[in-house]
């Protein structure tokens, strides 16, 4: 079985999401992992829309953000996702975010809940999920 699936996506950075010094400021990273994780979503077939077709939500419930190195006005960084496999009715997500060179500018993680659309928290993992896993090779049928 796989023990993690992982998916890589490109950015540049824009103008609006800098300080005055053509820096990216450190809120932007965490919608950078966003970007990662609907790019995830859409070439997983488990995308925010996917999961409202089947009556859920995911809301994040923890954030962790590392920076190591700045980002700039114009760049493309690479995104690189990846899903961390969990027994428990949730996603987690951890992330890579590369520079131009290909250096590391910032790690992260990201814990998703699942919550139907009514507003209740589901502790067990929705079926359409678990047959994503079993799909992905992360169950067995």
């Amino acid at each position: 079985m796989n023990e993690e699936i992982s998916h890589t996506s490109e950015i540049r950075v824009r103008f609006a999401e800098c300080d005055p010094l053509g820096i990216v400021w450190h809120g932007n990273y965490i919608q950078f992992f966003e970007d990662g994780r609907e790019a995830f979503g859409r070439h997983h077939g488990i995308s925010y829309l996917d999961q409202k077709a089947n009556n859920f939500s995911t809301p994040i419930v923890s954030s962790k953000c590392k920076h190591k190195l700045p980002l700039r006005y114009g760049d493309v960084a690479t995104i690189k996702t990846t899903y961390i496999d969990s027994p428990a009715a949730k996603m987690v997500f951890k992330y890579e975010i590369l520079n131009p060179d290909g250096a590391v500018v910032c790690t992260g993680k990201t814990v998703q809940v699942f919550v139907e659309l009514q507003g209740e928290l589901s502790l067990i993992m929705p079926p359409f999920f678990r047959e994503w896993k079993i799909k992905m090779g992360l169950l067995d049928g």
